[in-house]
């Protein structure tokens, strides 16, 4: 295959292993490996909370559990969206 014909090909069929495109991916966006460690913790927590939880009844702990989870989510969407307004408007060279 020439040079030519290699770069109209998609980026999937290059040769990446898991962990580059991993490292690419959270370069592109870097609020979403911290999404995934917030969505660890928050289950952590919660399987914490779920043994210890005393006498609280197990649908006020899940209902707790669901808040928490949307609350981090929406957070982290705000996040993303004030880094990528950031990175567009203010971080970009004027042209």
């Amino acid at each position: 295959m020439s040079s030519s014909q290699e770069s109209v090909l998609p980026s999937y069929e290059t040769e990446d292993s898991q962990a580059s495109k991993l490292i690419r991916k959270s370069k592109e966006s870097p609020f979403v490996p911290i999404g995934v460690a917030g969505l660890i913790a928050v289950v952590g927590y919660g399987l914490y909370k779920l043994k210890h939880r005393g006498n609280t009844k197990m649908s006020i702990h899940l209902i707790h559990m669901r808040v928490a989870a949307q609350g981090f989510v929406v957070g982290a969407m705000t996040c993303g969206v004030l880094y990528s307004m950031y990175r567009e408007y203010l971080a970009k060279p004027k042209e």
